[in-house]
């Protein structure tokens, strides 16, 4: 089942459940989908296409519950929290810490990265392995560490 076939699903199911939050977020996910493919002139997402809006739907959210913290507004943490939550349904499988660290240790030693100088080249090489399934940031203070090493 495709993701645009998963949102439809659900959004049925929130529009029968009277989940005004649920139907709403699912809307927005599927207006990115649908501006995504109007902008690259495609009728239909591959996978890794709507894994990548997915992503940036999760970044934003993330991004913004971090402002609204520091904010200290809590109606909008609250908000952006839900939204998150809904939106990590849809997400894959996250990667564990210690899967990480063996992605990141093999792929220092696949690109025979030996100081932070490598950190751009390791990263370039590990993000496609990783899509959707880890935080950038987080994987990034992983290879700092190891290449500090």
């Amino acid at each position: 089942m495709t993701l645009l076939e998963k949102l439809n699903q659900d959004m049925k199911q929130a529009m029968k459940n009277k989940d005004k939050e649920t139907l709403s977020v699912i809307r927005m996910v599927k207006a990115s989908l649908q501006n995504e493919s109007i902008k690259l002139g495609k009728d239909v997402l591959s996978e890794d296409e709507e894994l990548t809006i997915l992503s940036r739907e999760v970044k934003q959210r993330k991004d913004s519950l971090q402002e609204f913290k520091s904010a200290e507004r809590e109606d909008l943490v609250q908000k952006t929290e839900t939204e998150l939550h809904i939106l990590e349904k849809y997400m894959p499988k996250q990667l564990t810490n210690e899967e990480l660290k063996a992605i990141v240790q093999s792929t220092i030693e696949e690109v025979n990265a030996t100081s932070k100088k490598d950190i751009g080249k390791v990263m370039s090489a590990i993000m496609p392995k990783v899509k959707g399934r880890a935080d950038g940031s987080q994987i990034n203070k992983l290879v700092q560490k190891q290449l500090s090493n």
